[in-house]
């Protein structure tokens, strides 16, 4: 009787770290399990989005308001289009806002950064982002700094 207690109770520690773990990586991923809130897409155009993926975040003065929805590559201009799904009601944004795509930390993962203009008409849904940066790339900095130090 003994031995059919200990089995269970390991039997149960190890059902919860496996659960542990499942809820972990759902949480890191990002994906969401529940009922998905209200949301809003806006196009912004990029001429690089190096390390920028899909579900990649959207934020606003640091806070996370969105995912990206998508990533093209328009062959016409040559640049990265990119679906941004906002959460909540359109109307938050002012047209003026601008895009950027930054790096967390030094060796991080790349995200949309919001700033937010001073205009009095709002984006609305499938609107685009006119203001944006691409990614800084360390390489090519490093390429521009090798090549001019050697011009010099």
């Amino acid at each position: 009787m003994r031995m059919r207690t200990v089995e269970i109770s390991v039997g149960a520690f190890v059902l919860a770290g496996a659960l542990s773990l499942v809820f972990l990586a759902v949480k890191v991923s990002g994906v969401s399990l529940g009922q998905s809130s209200s949301s809003y897409v806006l196009i912004a155009r990029f001429d690089d989005v190096s390390g920028l993926r899909a579900r990649s975040k959207v934020s606003l003065a640091g806070v996370t308001i969105g995912r990206v929805a998508a990533i093209e590559v328009d062959m016409a201009y040559g640049e990265a289009v990119v679906r941004l799904e906002i959460d909540g009601e359109p109307g938050q944004l002012t047209l003026d806002t601008g895009a950027q795509i930054l790096t967390e930390g030094i060796l991080g993962a790349r995200y949309v950064n919001l700033l937010p203009g001073a205009d009095e008409d709002t984006l609305g849904d499938g609107d685009y982002i006119e203001d944006t940066q691409g990614a800084l790339i360390l390489e090519n900095l490093v390429g521009d700094l090798i090549t001019r130090l050697g011009a010099s």
